[in-house]
């Protein structure tokens, strides 16, 4: 029997104006697995994340979710449905307090039982909210403010989560820490999608990955075959 994927792109394309950002990516994730995007800069990796995501439209293809087409959903209709996404730069609100932030993470969760599991989940995850739920979110650290940005999006009980640049920024001890984070949540089955600059963490705990240039997915396979093939060396390059 053919396993259907949890989240797949087919002929997928993104353009802003006369820019076309995406160009026909076919890409799936599996439920359980830590599927990760790579290359340079404006490969076309956040750009496919936010279409999957209904953050911008896609121009042609289909994106199907759970074996649905939710290709012009936007994503406070996708956040229920159990996708969501942490984007890049953490994005918190920082005149609000961390435990402001993560209530707002939960919007779309109406079971009481679900909010505590996912509480508990995030405040486990990441003694450190707990420890400042009352702080302002502005004053915490990059690395705080990211781990906020991940918790916040565990607070609606995410099938599949999607991190964009969790490591931008941040000092190579709370990069350690948070793909240490990202290992821990598959451990407590949650599938990711992670597009990271940082190549060696993200091949370190990924299952398979896709190399983009120029909007164009240029190799894919697993962490291992990543690791040995010429092409991702020449997509950073820019020989792709």
């Amino acid at each position: 029997m053919t396993r259907v994927p949890l989240l797949s792109a087919q002929g997928l394309n993104v353009r802003y104006g006369a820019i076309q950002a995406v160009r026909g990516v076919e890409i799936s994730i599996n439920e359980g697995e830590i599927v990760t995007f790579l290359g340079a800069n404006g490969a076309g990796k956040s750009s496919t994340l936010n279409a999957l995501v209904g953050l911008v439209p896609v121009a042609e293809g289909r994106v199907l979710f759970d074996d649905q087409d939710i290709t012009d959903f936007a994503p406070e209709r996708l956040t229920p449905m159990g996708l969501t996404l942490a984007p890049e730069g953490r994005r918190v609100f920082g005149g609000l307090t961390v435990e402001e932030n993560l209530r707002m993470g939960a919007y779309a969760v109406n079971d009481a039982d679900r909010r505590m599991a996912a509480w508990d989940m995030v405040y486990d995850l990441f003694p450190i909210l707990h420890e400042r739920r009352k702080q302002f979110a502005g004053t915490l650290s990059g690395g705080q403010q990211q781990m906020l940005a991940i918790g916040r999006a565990l607070m609606c009980g995410p099938r599949l989560l999607l991190l964009d640049e969790p490591s931008l920024g941040l000092a190579p001890k709370i990069v350690g820490q948070i793909f240490d984070l990202i290992a821990l949540l598959r451990e407590r089955d949650v599938t990711l999608g992670i597009v990271e600059q940082n190549v060696a963490m993200a091949l370190e705990v990924a299952d398979r990955g896709y190399v983009m240039a120029a909007g164009r997915v240029v190799a894919t396979g697993t962490a291992e075959e990543l690791r040995q093939t010429d092409r991702l060396s020449a997509a950073y390059l820019g020989e792709e």
